[in-house]
């Protein structure tokens, strides 16, 4: 007789369904688990052994199979052992097997044991809610699956409490989920002294979700403003949180609580491979640029990163989502993610200064900076020269806007593009506008099209440059709650995409 019950694998952020599948037949004892399983998988076996000994449950004297269906689908992590463990109890007669076949179930086992959270549980959770069955889990990851609220979710603290439940010797009380965390800020936009067109700039791209690189001399603030920028955008809705919850899900960065309300922050060192900033690896794990999908990406001394790793983020950065492919995997996460940039003018940030500049000043400075592509400084919707800050403005009061003014400012400009945009289902903010729509949203009068023109044919505008441009001067005309794009708001929007380099002390 063959017992059967049923889990899942998982591909990237797609949920594969698996047959467990249990037999045991004469021979000398052993235990066995095929259908291609990783070393967590195959290691299954002696997990469950110990944990079915602390229920002082004795493996039969017999030949234990276990398939794992179907068998060409590579099997990764150590998920499988609850799923396992219930259809070797059914095979030996402890679990009604009727009662094993119709639940799903994931969850790692310690040797005396108790069920281990793991990765994966909201995917999982909406599969099982598809297909209206009910899904036993760890207890550390109740709240999370709970989140999926057609889903019947029964949490369980160890094999024991599993197998009664499954018996109905003590039926376990389904998952609720908990209030998710208000999202809380250690800083605040007005810790930064000065840097008002930073701000402005920072402003405008937090409206529009834009791409911003920042170069200036040490010690203007590149950095610090970047980490207040989450403080200003605006509340995550409904969606985008279920579907950055869903990335962290499959990374296992979700706490307690579950789904996140918080928007990302990923600040990766310069010294991140391509497969840590993109996604790879051995088993496909999203990357820093998916981790922060509808949150901030923020690169540091971005000359500083290897030159191959910048490369890759060309693609993700028009499409919104990355293919990461190996040998045994082709898997695809979004990334739609705000870009952040900040580098020194120079090696020693000090191009600008003759007083401190090195003697190989400018050509280091064009050396440095050539680091970055053109194609990926061209997908930079604003560009910005931090200067230092006058030492009379630092010791003087400090008059700086809070974060919470310039957010509301931001959220009412995003509330414009969400009712703009509601018909659409790719389109969610200016960034993402292109082609006709962009241009029906961005028309200009005569003089500002004359200004465009004479701009682009001044610095050379790339079309994908014009176009961004455009979608800044959309952004701005936004926070100006204006209905259409006037010659200020263009001219603005063109103050952002002059040629980097000049950034000198403000006076």
């Amino acid at each position: 007789m063959v017992t059967r019950t049923r889990t899942f694998a998982f591909e990237g952020m797609e949920v594969r369904p698996v047959e467990v599948q249990c037999a045991l037949s004469p021979g000398i004892p052993a235990f066995a688990v095929v259908g291609l399983p990783d070393k967590a998988v195959s290691e299954a076996k002696e997990r469950v052994r110990a944990a079915l000994g602390a229920m002082s449950v004795a493996l039969p004297a017999k030949r234990i199979t276990i398939n794992l269906a179907p068998a060409d689908l590579p099997k990764e992590g150590s998920h499988y052992d609850l799923p396992i463990a219930l259809a070797l109890l059914s095979a030996i007669g402890l679990i009604p097997p009727e009662n094993c076949e119709t639940v799903l179930s994931l969850g790692e086992l310690a040797l005396d044991g108790t069920l281990v959270g793991v990765t994966g549980i909201l995917p999982a959770a909406l599969e099982a809610a598809s297909e209206d069955a009910t899904l036993i889990c760890p207890k550390p990851n109740a709240s999370e699956a709970a989140w999926v609220g057609a889903a019947h979710v029964v949490p369980a603290p160890n094999l024991a409490q599993a197998v009664r439940h499954l018996t109905g010797q003590q039926l376990l009380n389904p998952a609720k989920a908990r209030k998710p965390k208000a999202p809380t800020f250690d800083n605040d936009m007005c810790d930064v002294v000065g840097q008002e067109k930073a701000k402005r700039a920072l402003e405008i791209a937090a409206a529009g979700r834009h791409h911003m690189i920042m170069t200036g001399p040490p010690g203007t603030g590149k950095s610090m403003l970047a980490a207040r920028l989450p403080t200003i955008l605006p509340p995550m809705t409904a969606t985008e949180s279920l579907d950055t919850s869903m990335i962290h899900s499959i990374a296992g960065m979700l706490d307690e609580t579950g789904i996140t309300r918080t928007r990302p922050y990923r600040d990766p060192h310069h010294t991140a491979s391509m497969a840590a900033l993109v996604g790879g690896g051995k088993r496909a794990q999203p990357g820093e640029i998916s981790l922060a999908h509808n949150g901030v990406l923020f690169l540091d001394e971005l000359p500083e990163f290897p030159v191959n790793v910048l490369e890759t983020l060309r693609q993700p950065i028009e499409t919104a989502q990355v293919s990461v492919s190996r040998v045994n995997a082709h898997v695809r996460y979004p990334c739609r993610f705000m870009l952040i940039a900040a580098a020194n003018p120079c090696k020693c940030g000090h191009l600008n200064d003759p007083s401190r500049a090195c003697h190989k000043a400018p050509k280091c400075g064009q050396d440095y900076m050539g680091r970055i592509s053109g194609p990926l400084m061209d997908r930079f919707d604003l560009m910005l020269d931090v200067p230092q800050v006058d030492y009379r403005e630092l010791a003087g009061p400090n008059l700086a806007e809070k974060s919470t003014t310039i957010r509301a400012r931001v959220s009412q400009a995003r509330a414009r593009q969400t009712e703009r945009f509601a018909t659409s289902s790719t389109v969610a903010t200016n960034a993402d506008a292109g082609g006709d729509l962009l241009a029906e949203i961005a028309r200009l009068d005569q003089t500002a099209q004359e200004m465009l023109e004479q701009f682009s044919a001044r610095f050379g505008l790339s079309a994908r440059a014009y176009h961004r441009a455009l979608r800044v001067a959309r952004t701005i005309a936004d926070l100006d709650q204006s209905d259409d794009v006037a010659t200020q708001h263009l001219a603005e929007a063109l103050s952002f995409r002059q040629p980097l380099g000049r950034a000198t002390r403000a006076a």
